[in-house]
């Protein structure tokens, strides 16, 4: 069966599911992001995201069906990444193709991620896609991995 990756706007419909899978306690697990209830989560999407036209915000598709986001903010003078899969999505080859077609969009560099330093597969991934580590910084108790991408 083959797997059609594509990157889109947010539809309203896609904030429910983003919902819903960062509510999986293994995700929360592996990237020491607390989950949010319902009405901060909306929230915050709408105020924070959505409503920053400085912000590059794709939903992720699997053969049409909603996997997961990709975006980047800026954080000072500093361009971040971040994304959310859903579980099922997770070890088929989804983010490698949807990090490549996003960074296609996003020519902004240097661009940094620091997932928590015990998310190797999240690690795995930036490197995969041409992040190169550079050091480490602290949020709260955890230890989280700096990677930087400087050139396509």
């Amino acid at each position: 069966m083959s797997v059609e990756v594509l990157l889109r706007a947010v539809e309203q419909a896609d904030l429910e599911i983003f919902h819903q899978q960062e509510q999986d306690p293994e995700a929360v697990r592996r990237s020491k992001f607390a989950s949010r209830e319902r009405e901060a989560f909306m929230t915050h999407w709408a105020n924070r995201i959505l409503a920053d036209p400085t912000n590059l915000v794709r939903t992720v598709t699997v053969n049409g069906e909603t996997a997961g986001n990709l975006l980047s903010w800026w954080e000072g003078d500093e361009r971040f990444i971040g994304y959310w899969f859903g579980r099922e999505y997770w070890g088929r080859g989804v983010g490698t193709a949807a990090l490549t077609l996003y960074l296609r969009e996003e020519k902004i560099r240097p661009l940094y991620a620091d997932p928590y330093a015990g998310n190797t597969g999240s690690v795995r991934l930036l490197e995969k896609c041409g992040f190169q580590r550079t050091g480490t910084v602290q949020h709260g108790e955890n230890e989280h991995i700096m990677l930087v991408l400087t050139e396509d």
